[in-house]
């Protein structure tokens, strides 16, 4: 699968009332910005700072913090990001 040719870097880092999130590819990838901060929307994690390079690569790195009701671990959250980034791959693998 591209997935694990395009990408270098995923990692989930849970802070003390939150997590840092970074993604980097070294190509560029058009739309998956979308697709993983919808993810962290439906997982009720709000981003409150991210820096975002999408020209000649792609690097995410986003502070979310959680709303008070929910608790999700840093494992959970990784896995959303790498299946936004799957299914990102496979709509871009048929269109």
């Amino acid at each position: 699968m591209i997935l694990y040719f395009v990408f270098q870097q995923i990692e989930v880092e849970t802070l003390e009332k939150g997590f840092l999130v970074n993604v980097y590819s070294e190509r560029s990838c058009p739309g998956l910005l979308v697709s993983i901060l919808q993810v962290l929307e439906d997982l009720s994690l709000n981003v409150l700072e991210a820096r975002v390079s999408c020209t000649d690569t792609f690097r995410l790195q986003a502070f979310g913090g959680e709303d008070e009701e929910t608790m999700i671990n840093a494992q959970v959250v990784t896995e959303a990001v790498f299946e936004a980034i799957k299914n990102w791959s496979e709509s871009k693998e048929q269109g």
